[in-house]
Order: structure tokens, then sequence, then C-alpha cells
């Protein structure tokens, strides 16, 4: 596996994010996007998916929206901090929801217990990042 830091390191970019905060963040939602993938293929799989159909929704989501926020980020080229906050905030909202959902159901399911922990961990990224750009 790439280490995020040394090959962000070996290009040149013009971010406004540090390539720590940026390597930290790729990372982080690399992590959220294989839990919430995981996630709603063990709630497909269970008993009651109908009852979860809220939460395998979301985790689609998410995983989803935190692949495409990754390679976002991960090129660090974004000229328009306009478009970087928007893709980051709607990657905060994906990742804040399935944090919520999948907290719901923590106690009854091993893997939406993990995709919650990584989730509320990429929402704390996406903040940083929002922090970051925006001063």
């Amino acid at each position: 596996m790439l280490q995020t830091r040394e090959l962000l390191d070996s290009v040149t970019t013009a971010s406004p994010l540090s390539n720590e905060v940026l390597a930290r963040a790729v990372d982080v939602l690399a992590d959220c996007e294989q839990a919430a993938t995981a996630c709603a293929a063990g709630m497909l799989s269970a008993k009651d998916p109908d009852e979860l159909r809220a939460a395998i929704s979301q985790d689609q989501d998410c995983a989803d929206i935190t692949a495409v926020t990754r390679r976002v980020l991960t090129r660090g080229s974004s000229h328009d901090p306009a478009l970087l906050t928007a893709q980051v905030e709607a990657c905060l909202i994906a990742c804040r929801r399935t944090n919520e959902l999948c907290g719901q159901h923590a106690q009854h399911h091993e893997h939406c217990r993990i995709c919650s922990g990584a989730a509320g961990k990429a929402a704390d990224a996406c903040r940083e990042i929002l922090v970051a750009v925006r001063s």
C-alpha cells in the first residue's frame, strides 16, 4: 500500500492544503469508504434488511461520496475553492449521516459500530479541510 504523505510530497501541486492535512484526510476517507461499503453489504445479508433500508442506502451514498472526495483531494489541484468546499461539505453531510444511522444499529451489528466510527473520523477530517480552505 502506498504511503499517502510520501506520494503527495512527491507531487507538486497548487493546493491550498498542506500535504499533512491532505494525506490524513485521504487515508481517513479511504477507511470510511471501505467501512461503509462493507457495512452496507453486512446489512443486506442481515435477517431484517428491510428495517435497515435507510442505513444501507446511506452507507452506499457515503461510500461513493467519500471515494469521489478522496480522488479530488488526492489530485490536490483544485483551483476553484468554491468547488472544493462544496465537495467536502457534501462529504461531511454524508459522513455525519452515516455516523448517526449506523450508530443507531451499533449495539446489534458490529459492522455498524465500525462504520459509525470510521464515518465520524471522516467527518472530522472534512471539518479540518473546510477550516483550512476557508482560512
